[in-house]
């Protein structure tokens, strides 16, 4: 008997340790009703009172408002940069067409230059050309030189298809430059006064008295020419007298301006003068020139 119930009581705990334990559910029905309940609650609370809208607001203000602070940044960022690309576009244009502009007014502005040189130069040749009406002219370019740092010789432009002869003079600034010495159908070369190989006989314009005018390259390094056989017994001439082609000169025209005498001295045998003149032409700035088409007329 006592095994029996011993048995029995195993067997009651060995079923009541195998019972699953006690489990609290809820029907799925009261479970809607409770969440509907509450979201009601929350909506009623929300819109009666700031009880919840004031937390969610800070924490809001704590985590949202930096986040959208920084999208705002990059945001504005990205707006900056694409409106930079888009000015750096449009100066570029902008800086372009100005480059295009100012080339057009650089190229304009030399050519108006060059037109008002050049205009300065014809005015030059009509005055020059003033000065000696007696005789047929044409203008002429200078169109290359001798080596060196004067136009001592140099080419023009015209030629013998001009009209053009050996022996023509040649006339610049205020006065005599030279005479063609070698001249082909389009061209001719002049050999100035200031050249050492040039002669050429002169007269005091105030006195009438002669001189040889010769060329000196060293000399004219200082701007100056010399002259030398002056025949001035009376000593009449002085510094600053104008010096002209005389009439016995065989290769050149009388009363061409030559230049102006600086300096004078007497010669040792006291019978003769010597000295310097400044030339009436800038021989290291020869562009333009005047060509006399006549020629000395000399007895055979």
């Amino acid at each position: 008997m006592d095994n029996d119930k011993e048995n029995q009581q195993k067997a009651r705990a060995r079923k009541a340790a195998n019972r699953e334990p006690f489990q609290f559910k809820i029907p799925g029905r009261y479970q809607l009703l409770l969440v509907t309940l509450f979201c009601i609650g929350l909506i009623t609370i929300t819109y009666s009172t700031d009880l919840l809208t004031t937390p969610l607001s800070r924490t809001a203000d704590y985590l949202v408002a930096p986040f959208q602070n920084g999208i705002s940044k990059i945001g504005r960022w990205f707006v900056t940069q694409d409106q930079l690309h888009e000015n750096i576009k449009d100066l570029q244009a902008q800086n372009q067409e100005l480059r295009e502009e100012n080339d057009a007014l650089a190229i304009e502005n030399n050519s108006l230059q060059q037109e008002k040189y050049e205009l300065q130069e014809l005015r030059k040749l009509y005055a020059l050309d003033q000065q000696y009406p007696s005789y047929e002219k044409t203008g002429a370019r200078v169109i290359a030189k001798d080596t060196g740092n004067w136009y001592h010789s140099f080419i023009i432009d015209k030629g013998t298809a001009d009209d053009l002869d050996i022996d023509m003079n040649v006339l610049s600034g205020s006065g005599l430059v030279g005479r063609i010495v070698d001249i082909g159908e389009h061209w001719a070369r002049v050999e100035a006064i200031i050249d050492d190989d040039s002669n050429v006989s002169a007269t005091v314009l105030s006195t009438k008295d002669n001189m040889i005018v010769s060329g000196d390259l060293t000399l004219y390094e200082s701007g100056l020419i010399a002259f030398s056989r002056l025949t001035d017994a009376d000593q009449n001439v002085t510094a600053g007298d104008k010096v002209v082609t005389s009439n016995v000169s065989d290769k050149y025209l009388p009363g061409i301006l030559i230049g102006y005498i600086s300096e004078i001295t007497n010669d040792a045998n006291d019978l003769t003068r010597s000295g310097t003149l400044t030339p009436a032409v800038d021989f290291a700035h020869l562009d333009t020139v005047l060509v006399i088409r006549a020629l000395k007329q000399t007895a055979p």
